[in-house]
C-alpha cells in the first residue's frame, strides 16, 4: 500500500498557513474518505474489512468506535497523552480487546517496543514525566497498539530533536512496509520527502499542488515556486 503524505504546512512562516485551515482539511478528508475516494481505495490503495462500495460509510457521521472498527487511527498534534496515567495505562486504553496489560497482544507489543524502545523502558512511569519526543513515540505507539489500515498523523516531527525525528521516520517506514496507509500532515518537508509517495502542498488552506513526491523532489524550480526552497 502506498503512503499518502500531505505536506499541508510546507512553509508556515512563508505562507502564513493557519492551523484552523489544516484542521478543517484533515477532518474533511476523514469525513469524505469513503464517499470521495472509496473506488480508489478498493482499487488497491487501501482496503477496509466490510467496506460496502454501494453504501460507503461516512466516518464523521459514525461513532468513534465505528472509525476504529474501520481500522482508522488518529494521532493529533498535541498527542493526546493522559499525563496522570502510566505509559502502560495509556496503551491499554487503546487496546479494545484487553482489560488488563496481560491480555494485550504480546507479539505486537514486542514489535512496538522495537520501534519505540522508550515505550518499554518507561512502561510503568507516568506519561506526563516523559520528554516531548518520548510522548510522541507513545502517541504513535498507542495508535498502532491494534492493527490499522489507515494512520492519520498530525505534525509528528514538531519540536523534536533530529535523533528522535530519525527514529520516527524509521518507525513510519516500517509501518508503511507492513501495509499501513499513512496520511501525514507535516511542515518538515525533508521528513515527508523520506517517506511519502504522494504530496499535496497547501497555502492558506488551499491546495496549490498535488502529485508524486518523487516528481516534487526532482524538480528544484517547482520546489522554489511552492516552498521557497530546494529539497
Amino acid at each position: 500500500m502506498s503512503m499518502l503524505t500531505d505536506a499541508m504546512e510546507a512553509d508556515a512562516h512563508r505562507t502564513g498557513v493557519r492551523r484552523e485551515g489544516m484542521y478543517s482539511a484533515l477532518y474533511s478528508f476523514v469525513e469524505k474518505l469513503a464517499s470521495s475516494i472509496g473506488p480508489l481505495i478498493l482499487g488497491g490503495a487501501l482496503s477496509y474489512a466490510g467496506f460496502n462500495p454501494s453504501a460507503p460509510p461516512k466516518i464523521a457521521d459514525e461513532s468513534v468506535r465505528q472509525a476504529v472498527l474501520l481500522g482508522v487511527a488518529y494521532v493529533p498534534e498535541n498527542m493526546g497523552i493522559f499525563a496522570d496515567l502510566t505509559v502502560k495505562e495509556n496503551m491499554l486504553l487503546a487496546a479494545r480487546n484487553a482489560s488488563r496489560a496481560s491480555q494485550m497482544d504480546e507479539a505486537r507489543l514486542k514489535w512496538i517496543f522495537s520501534l519505540f524502545p522508550p515505550v518499554e523502558k518507561f512502561w510503568n512511569h507516568p506519561a506526563g514525566k516523559l520528554s516531548g519526543g518520548q510522548k510522541q513515540m507513545l502517541a504513535v505507539a498507542r495508535a498502532i497498539v491494534e492493527p490499522r489500515e489507515l494512520l492519520i498523523v498530525d505534525e509528528p516531527s514538531k519540536g523534536l530533536a533530529p535523533a528522535i525525528i530519525n527514529n520516527m521516520i524509521d518507525a513510519f517506514a516500517q509501518l508503511k512496509a507492513s501495509g499501513v496507509t499513512i496520511l501525514l500532515v507535516e511542515q518538515n518537508i525533508n521528513f515527508a520527502k523520506r517517506l511519502g509517495d504522494h504530496v499535496v502542498v497547501m497555502d492558506n488552506g488551499v491546495a496549490v499542488h498535488a502529485g508524486t513526491m518523487q516528481a516534487l523532489a526532482e524538480d528544484e524550480q517547482l520546489q522554489r515556486n511552492l516552498l521557497g526552497l530546494a529539497l
